[in-house]
């Protein structure tokens, strides 16, 4: 059985200066109450991985805001335009990176590899400082495995082992993410007995998962989480809390 946390004490295991690796690709996927709780976290100077900084207001979008990001390292940020100004202003440092190599750079890191050559960048700026290498005839630029020191990830269902399954695009990074990180938060719509999760719909195992909580603010509608009003919300809790006395 995993530790069940409230999204407010998950956020106490991060720390300011720490490397945050959060999953998403857009805002699906993305973990929205575990950032919300963030905001009220007295934490600053982190380094945010993750694809993008999801929207203005939305997501990862607020903490660029709360001013708690120093640095961004990711795919596309301009979906963002508060991450385009605070860039242009100084006031966050962006690392751009390409998606697969973000990808694999996250999977070499779970995986214990320190770095690994691949072609993608090879001859731009952002393969400027790195080592090039040829092999069959062909050059390669050396990349650098990704750790963190906190992952948060957003999943549909966990067991109460901590087996998480995500649903269809929510499995963007969030797998790698959920490896590559010295303390794992796993925050899920639902969570069920062992055995209600088809191992072959596991997609990430309970072995990487430290801390799991419930989302109890946003709802999905029309494939899109929403945030509930607070008389949904209070309904919802009693439910949940119901369920959690036979569960955990």
């Amino acid at each position: 059985m995993k530790k069940r946390l409230t999204p407010e004490e998950a956020v106490k295991k991060i720390k300011t200066g720490d490397i945050l690796l959060v999953g998403g690709f857009g805002l699906s996927g993305s973990p929205l109450t575990l950032i919300d709780s963030l905001l009220e976290h007295d934490v600053k100077e982190l380094t945010v991985v993750s694809n993008n900084l999801g929207e203005e207001g939305r997501g990862l979008g607020k903490l660029l805001v709360s001013k708690q990001l120093k640095k961004a390292m990711g795919s596309y940020f301009t979906t963002n335009r508060d991450a385009v100004k605070a860039w242009s202003a100084n006031e966050l440092e962006i690392e751009l990176i390409p998606q697969g190599t973000l990808a694999e750079s996250l999977r070499a890191g779970g995986a214990g590899i320190a770095a690994y050559f691949t072609r993608t960048a090879v001859g731009t700026k952002l393969a400027e400082g790195k080592e090039v290498r040829e092999f069959d005839g062909e050059p390669y630029v050396l990349e650098q495995a990704i750790k963190g020191d906190v992952s948060l990830v957003k999943a549909l269902k966990a067991d109460t082992m901590g087996n998480l399954y995500y649903h269809k695009t929510a499995m963007n990074f969030n797998p790698e993410i959920a490896t590559a990180g010295e303390i794992v938060i796993a925050e899920v719509d639902e969570i069920v007995e062992p055995g209600e999760i088809v191992p072959e719909d596991i997609g990430t195992p309970h072995i990487y998962v430290d801390y799991v909580v419930t989302n109890d603010k946003y709802m999905k509608k029309g494939g899109r989480y929403v945030e509930q009003d607070s008389s949904t919300r209070s309904s919802q809790n009693r439910t949940e809390s119901s369920k959690r006395a036979s569960r955990w």
